[in-house]
């Protein structure tokens, strides 16, 4: 889905949206609400509902990862040499 954009938005934006599926995932496994959810992870219920409705760009790498680590969410960044 990203491979129309630079190689490096490319990757970075596939990072955005793997982290936020799992973290999604996750949050719906509790099968709480979302105000729960939201101060579990520590944020606004809005900004879980941005969250949960995919909207990526209101997310950098870097929050994604703190929430995923909130939601004790295990992520591993697999590096390798381009082609």
């Amino acid at each position: 889905m990203w491979d129309a954009l630079e190689p490096e938005q490319s990757a970075t934006m596939t990072l955005r949206s793997d982290v936020m599926i799992a973290i999604t995932q996750k949050v719906r496994s509790w099968n709480t609400t979302q105000q729960r959810a939201a101060r579990r992870l520590g944020i606004t219920q809005p900004r879980l509902n941005d969250l949960l409705q995919g909207k990526i760009n209101k997310f950098s790498l870097d929050a994604l990862l703190t929430l995923a680590s909130r939601a004790r969410l295990k992520v591993k960044i697999d590096v390798q040499s381009a082609a």
